[in-house]
């Protein structure tokens, strides 16, 4: 059994127990699904590893496709710009000083009119 076959039968055992234990409701948006619209669901896991899987579900959310995305693009942010998992990102403060003398400039111009 490939390494790929044997993730895509893990995911399907943990997806259909948590499309068991929980509503069809997205976590996030709160968005309802049914039918063949189920699909669009995708069960994400709170500490982003996919291994931890316990039989409460406990790691377990259900989120629309769109949550989803959003969810992974923020904590790679997250990763991406902290060294810390719970802190905000760093950005750089600006040094630069757009309108540095511009009262002079604009001194000297008033000046030369009268």
């Amino acid at each position: 059994m490939s390494k790929h076959s044997t993730a895509h039968s893990r995911e399907q055992g943990y997806r259909e127990k948590a499309l068991k234990m929980y509503p069809w409701v997205c976590g996030r948006c709160a968005r309802e699904f049914s039918g063949k619209r189920v699909s669009e669901l995708t069960v994400h896991h709170r500490d982003h590893n996919h291994d931890n899987n316990p039989e409460d579900g406990s790691n377990w959310e259900l989120l629309c496709l769109f949550c989803h995305d959003n969810e992974h693009a923020r904590y790679t942010d997250q990763q991406y710009f902290s060294d810390s998992s719970t802190a905000t990102p760093k950005v750089k403060q600006a040094t630069h000083k757009a309108f540095e003398g511009l009262g002079a400039l604009l001194g000297k111009g008033s000046e030369e009119k009268t």
